[in-house]
């Protein structure tokens, strides 16, 4: 066996499609952890220190969450113009799958938050999928699921992510700054010259990023959002049917470098610095209180229903096709994995309640309980559901 064959088991650890869920997983863990240790007064101590302009905590969720929102990006573009959600027939099952998964998580949680003016804010909490952690407990099931889910799986959260942009966007956007919100459009400008000129070199597109970051922080608008705006101008060369072009465009080489430091360093580190939340004051009660109860009924509750019965109707009314070997249960089993909604959904729990660490740890708490039941309630079905070719894996 040559060097090229060979790969060491961490290698192949990082490689498989598993490891930045676990990762992930690792982190949370080791978050509440430390919160709930005698690290806890440091641990959060660290959290507030400041490094220049910003504390650490707004480093990692305004700086180094931009670059896992740059990702995102490249990976919706290219999905979109290259990818699974390049034609209308690929779009249509997750499309309709991802705008129930959206709806009916909001609507659980605007009902039992309707008396409460301040927690309202959150609505949009459960209306997320974390794909890293879906599609690693996905992952971990093998060929036990068939091919087609994933791909299923993988263009709803892609699409569910769009939609978190956009909520992001227009929803948790507050005391914007013309002149700087000027700044960043003429960048914006800059940035669209560049790709009409053809130009697919990187150094100009991340150099000008940086500058749009500064602009977009000081505007208002969320600093994370830059990075998906920087990815719409990313040069994209589609990829010949015969020939693997991939190395040649500038979006699959950046999207490339970005995807191990997102999935094994910028994503955990959120994690951790996120995650963590004092469970001391968590009695059975509090786990009942509207806010908790909103984030983790919608994610479990709100995500089955939205997800499957959104794909299911459009099934049954003839606008998509079941995916491929997969039965009834399978498209059961993958809505629970998306009430997964750890990261992104810990993201915009923290825009909807910025300054309030009583209803942020609510929120956690939630998320982390919802997330929780969700995995296993979807491995359990998944791993129950028939083996994918069989009779049952063909009915419509």
């Amino acid at each position: 066996m040559t060097s090229a064959e060979h790969k060491s088991t961490f290698r192949e650890f990082l490689d498989s499609e598993a490891a930045g869920g676990i990762v992930l997983m690792a982190a949370a863990a080791l978050a509440l952890i430390v919160a709930n240790s005698p690290l806890a007064p440091a641990y959060f101590g660290a959290l507030k220190t400041y490094v220049g302009p910003l504390n650490v905590s707004h480093w990692i969720n305004d700086a180094l969450m931009a670059v896992f929102f740059l990702l995102v990006g490249l990976e919706i573009k290219r999905e979109v113009l290259d990818g699974q959600l390049s034609t209308w027939p690929r779009r249509v099952l997750p499309g309709i799958a991802a705008a129930g998964g959206m709806a009916v998580p909001a609507l659980i949680y605007v009902a039992l938050n309707w008396s409460d003016e301040r927690t309202m804010a959150g609505w949009a909490i459960p209306t997320a999928t974390d794909i890293a952690f879906a599609l690693g407990v996905l992952s971990l099931l093998g060929d036990r699921v068939p091919a087609s889910l994933k791909v299923f799986l993988t263009a709803l959260a892609i699409i569910d992510d769009l939609g978190a942009v956009v909520i992001i966007a227009l929803f948790y956007t507050s005391g914007l700054d013309l002149a700087y919100l000027a700044g960043a459009c003429a960048v914006l400008v800059a940035l669209f010259a560049l790709n009409r000129r053809g130009v697919q070199s990187l150094a100009p597109y991340l150099l000008l990023g940086i500058v749009l970051w500064v602009l977009v922080l000081k505007s208002g608008v969320h600093a994370t959002l830059a990075g998906v705006a920087l990815a719409m101008f990313i040069p994209l060369r589609r990829s010949p049917a015969l020939h693997d072009d991939t190395h040649h465009s500038a979006l699959h080489r950046l999207e490339h470098a970005l995807h191990k430091p997102v999935a094994f360093a910028v994503v955990p580190i959120f994690g951790f610095a996120n995650a963590g939340v004092s469970l001391s004051g968590i009695t059975p009660s509090a786990l009942l209180e509207p806010l908790t109860l909103g984030v983790a009924a919608g994610l479990v509750v709100g995500k089955l229903i939205g997800v499957w019965g959104a794909a299911r109707a459009a099934i049954g009314l003839g606008l998509a096709d079941m995916p491929a070997n997969a039965a009834p249960a399978h498209l059961i089993g993958v809505a629970l994995l998306c009430g997964i909604g750890f990261t992104m959904s810990l993201f915009i729990g923290l825009l909807a309640f910025a300054g309030d660490a009583a209803l942020q740890d609510g929120v956690k708490v939630g998320i982390l309980l919802g997330s929780l039941v969700a995995a296993l309630s979807g491995v359990l079905v998944l791993m129950a559901a028939p083996r994918p070719g069989g009779p049952e894996s063909r009915q419509p």
